[in-house]
């Protein structure tokens, strides 16, 4: 007999942007489903009308193709078999009603006609009574309005008469549920923890308790990937299948650790002041007037994000950090997942980024660095631009940084790093930038060898140690007292701007006196 096909959803809720622990449940099933040759669904759960948010689908999935880990299919990706993919749309078929009214007709579910004021009213009361954490369970359901305190033709009445309900699953009141999860084994849960869910909402529309097993049934989802944070609410779900009859079609389960704070004091929040982004693209929110800078603005490479993203939370079981994306697949498993929250790191993220950019040629980093000269107005050949980024990249973590940390390349200094004047600068010293500007100007070959042998040859001469020199001489070239290599910065300029920043800096330092 084979294998029943791997298939694995990432079904988010359109009310916000994609926040980053968002993008790792769809890394961590895409990567599952590409190792195993099976499918990969986006499936949106827009159940919650009240919460959707006006663009969050279309950010979704245009974060989607940023990351590179693109659905198969579903919603933006192309129908498959199951269409459609959003729950709004499906919900028009009549699927969730044909389960909830099966779970009804088993005695596991029923109808509750409770007001919102009658349900504050309960908060209080178990409140009142000390109760910890107050819920519509077993005990409470009693002293409610619903079809298990209610006649039968109480029932018919006012469902007859349109009187709003919701339907609730019917949780025992002390039984054991154990269900097995991938990355956490054998989870043990008494019922007594678990409140009566609402499984279909007064307006007919099912809540994700229902809808998400129903569509993993009816889509036959081999593996459903979520956050710990939905935990506590997987007992109710095993119930629910195993009301349908349905435990041996359910998808197996793995629950990712949470991403905490850089101090690991708790979840990361979307309001992280760490200056590292927490959505993948810009994304402004409209109810909270807040806008956050995403991973691609902030100037980070896709595969970096995808890299970084992968190791909160799994290792391959070596010591080896940056990964391609085939080799994320080839080496994932849910087995390799810890159990415990992974502290985000603002610096070893900025980190992946610069391993990526210092992996991409010159000339790819050249390619994304013209148009910030277009944007100063400068004009270079590209050979000047690849022989820059090679030097500057060493320096950076984003290609963003090029221009602070080198635009002298671009722009002669006309003021120089005061500091280092006051420290290095004497007639000494002065006389030694004259002499190694008077040796430049015999080389023929105006190189990085050259150019350095000259140097020393002048120290050698005058008996002044380059050391007391370099800063100084650099100085004079760049304006600042730190940057990349010095004499392959001076190949790149070539004699004549090399000689004239010479010019420039010895009559701004003989002014100085």
């Amino acid at each position: 007999m084979s294998n029943p096909r791997v298939r694995l959803r990432f079904a988010p809720s359109p009310t916000g942007g994609l926040h980053m622990g968002g993008v790792r449940t769809a890394l961590f099933s895409y990567l599952f489903a590409k190792k195993h040759g099976g499918d990969f669904v986006l499936r949106i759960e827009d159940t919650d009308q009240t919460r959707y948010v006006k663009g969050a689908e279309e950010y979704i999935i245009n974060s989607l193709k940023w990351c590179g880990i693109e659905p198969n299919e579903g919603v933006g990706f192309g129908d498959g078999p199951y269409a459609p993919y959003r729950q709004s749309e499906r919900k028009e078929l009549g699927i969730y009603k044909k389960y909830a009214d099966k779970l009804i007709e088993s005695g596991h579910a029923y109808y509750a006609f409770d007001t919102a004021e009658e349900l504050d009213e309960m908060r209080k009361r178990l409140e009142a009574a000390k109760v910890v954490a107050p819920q519509y369970n077993a005990v409470s359901r009693q002293n409610m309005r619903n079809a298990t305190t209610l006649s039968e033709d109480e029932v018919k009445k006012l469902l007859a008469e349109g009187t709003p309900y919701v339907v609730r699953l019917k949780v025992p009141r002390n039984e054991e549920i154990r269900f097995h999860d991938i990355i956490r084994g054998w989870v043990v849960v008494n019922s007594s923890q678990v409140d009566d869910k609402v499984l279909l909402k007064s307006d007919g529309m099912p809540t994700y308790h229902l809808a998400h097993i129903v569509d993993d049934i009816e889509m036959k989802i081999s593996h459903a990937v979520r956050g710990e944070e939905w935990l506590p609410s997987a007992p109710a779900h095993i119930l629910i299948y195993r009301y349908l009859g349905l435990e041996e079609q359910m998808p197996k389960l793995a629950h990712l650790p949470l991403i905490l704070k850089p101090d690991g004091n708790g979840k990361l929040s979307k309001r992280d002041k760490s200056g590292i982004p927490m959505f993948p693209l810009n994304w402004f929110d409209e109810r909270t007037n807040e806008s956050y800078v995403g991973y691609r603005e902030h100037g980070f490479f896709p595969e970096a994000f995808i890299n970084m993203l992968a190791m909160l939370g799994w290792n391959a079981g070596n010591n080896q950090e940056i990964y391609s994306k085939e080799e994320l697949i080839n080496l994932f498993s849910f087995e390799r997942v810890n159990k415990a929250g992974a502290k985000f790191d603002p610096e070893k993220t900025k980190w992946f980024n610069q391993q990526y950019l210092r992996k991409k040629s010159d000339e790819e980093l050249a390619e994304l660095f013209m148009p910030v000269l277009k944007e100063h107005n400068i004009t270079v050949d590209k050979k000047f631009a690849i022989g820059f980024c090679k030097l500057i990249k060493e320096k950076a973590h984003f290609v963003n940084e090029f221009w602070n940390l080198g635009s002298f390349f671009f722009i002669a200094p006309t003021t120089y790093d005061n500091e280092v004047l006051k420290k290095r600068l004497n007639p000494q010293t002065l006389s030694y930038v004259k002499e190694v500007k008077t040796a430049f100007n015999a080389i023929q070959n105006f190189t990085a060898l050259e150019t350095e042998q000259a140097f020393k040859a002048v120290s050698e001469k005058l008996t002044i140690p380059t050391g007391q020199v370099m800063q100084l001489f650099r100085v004079a070239i760049t304006g600042v007292g730190g940057g990349p290599a010095l004499f392959e910065m001076l190949e790149l300029f070539g004699k004549e701007d090399s000689l004239k920043r010479l010019d420039n800096a010895i009559a701004y330092f003989e002014k100085q006196g």
